[in-house]
């Protein structure tokens, strides 16, 4: 496998494609529509669902149980990666997408129709459950789609710009999940919040799959899959080729990415909880400076494109890897009763997240050839959901509470010296 593998040829560039402007488009506005989804429970998480679906218990419990449910899409993840990537890597990337779209949608809309435990008692924690693990399986699908639909369609020396789009759907999904209970915090009454105001983002989320749908059924098939059509190149099961012949592209890539999770559920979910439970910030403004950080988070990724371009991007990712690992130890400093310190935090966390998420969708997609490039593309990323984000908000909360804070920066300091070793034991233009 080399990385002429990963290029369109010549041949390829001149034949009739989707035009960039669509291309970028399609990838951005899907990925925003699923980190919207995807956020969206990660702030009624906190805000509205420890009181609505797991009361009776004391607040810290309950917040852990929350979080719990918050982490079972990590899981459901990869088993929608295995699914929809042997589709992708079978069918193509176009109707695969669509599909992971509309699974993610549909979960999200459910939620939003939930009855609360006070309706229906312990089968509402359940089916809020149930309802997540739609959201993962779906997202399983989208990431790795979403990735190649913009970088399939790259020219030469355009892969890094062009892999960031996809990228960008996560500040911008994270900005307008925020934005819209930011909004509701502001014009509706706490009791009208709990009853029935938290569902407005979830039921929300249809009118932009409408959007999503829209723009994805414009595209045709990506030049790359299309040879491996023509070249009768697929293979009869991707995964079972993956784990036979790119073990070891899996495994590095899963940790090649294992800081940036980590890094941004530090960032996100769990200093969200902490801001409000801990150092009792108003919601509005803990939501607002998780705005802040979205805008910072989403600047950084057209940066980190650029700057890829030119200096390249295994050498970007190291140096941003290093500057987890520096930032970690600030948080103990930053992560104190002081708005002006916590905005501080999110800013170099965000600024940092940018670099390094704006190129880990390139990253992961590099290592595999087209006929299983879905299929592994989607997997390294959600296994690294796993190990990196799905238990990172519960990990911090209760490394906080029982050792301090020291010790959540001491978690992510570990990360980050974990995937800067994988990175240096994976192959030069491989990541």
């Amino acid at each position: 496998m080399t990385d002429t593998s990963y290029a369109p040829s010549a041949t390829q560039r001149a034949a009739p494609v989707n035009s960039p402007a669509r291309v970028l488009g399609a990838s951005l506005v899907g990925t925003t529509i699923e980190f919207f989804d995807f956020y969206v429970y990660a702030t009624a998480a906190v805000l509205v669902f420890p009181a609505l679906f797991f009361p009776g218990t004391d607040p810290m419990t309950a917040l852990l149980a929350s979080f719990a449910t918050f982490s079972i899409a990590f899981f459901a993840r990869p088993l929608g990666a295995v699914v929809f990537g042997h589709f992708g890597d079978r069918i193509g990337r176009k109707a695969t997408l669509v599909a992971a779209l509309l699974t993610m949608g549909i979960s999200t809309v459910i939620i939003g129709l939930l009855p609360t435990y006070a309706s229906i008692g312990v089968f509402a924690p359940l089916l809020l459950a149930l309802c997540r693990f739609g959201q993962g399986f779906g997202l399983g699908g989208e990431w790795g789609g979403a990735v190649l639909i913009a970088t399939e369609n790259a020219p030469e020396g355009k892969k890094n710009w062009y892999g960031m789009f996809p990228q960008l759907g996560a500040p911008v999904g994270l900005f307008l999940s925020s934005g819209m209970f930011w909004l509701l915090l502001q014009f509706m009454p706490q009791e009208d919040l709990l009853s029935w105001g938290w569902r407005v983002p979830f039921l929300a989320s249809s009118v932009l799959i409408v959007i999503g749908l829209w723009v994805r059924l414009s595209l045709t098939e990506t030049p790359d899959f299309q040879k491996a059509i023509d070249k009768h190149e697929r293979v009869a099961v991707p995964v079972v080729e993956l784990f036979r012949n790119h073990k070891i592209s899996l495994f590095l890539g899963t940790f090649v990415a294992l800081a940036t999770f980590v890094l941004f559920y530090i960032g996100t979910a769990y200093l969200l909880s902490y801001n409000v439970k801990v150092i009792q910030i108003p919601f509005t403004d803990a939501l607002a400076i998780q705005i802040w950080g979205s805008v910072v988070f989403g600047a950084f990724i057209p940066l980190a494109g650029l700057i890829a371009e030119r200096f390249g991007r295994r050498q970007v990712l190291i140096a941003t890897t290093l500057g987890i690992a520096a930032f970690s130890f600030l948080v103990p400093v930053l992560m104190v009763a002081d708005e002006a310190r916590i905005l501080g935090f999110v800013t170099l966390g965000m600024a940092l997240m940018g670099m390094t998420y704006g190129l880990i969708g390139n990253a992961l997609a590099a290592p595999f050839p087209t006929q299983v490039r879905y299929s592994g593309s989607s997997l390294t990323f959600n296994f690294a959901g796993i190990v990196g984000a799905s238990l990172a908000p519960y990990i911090a909360t209760w490394l906080q509470a029982n050792y301090g804070l020291a010790y959540v920066g001491y978690y992510l300091c570990a990360a980050a010296v974990i995937t800067l070793l994988c990175i240096f034991a994976s192959a030069r233009g491989k990541v």
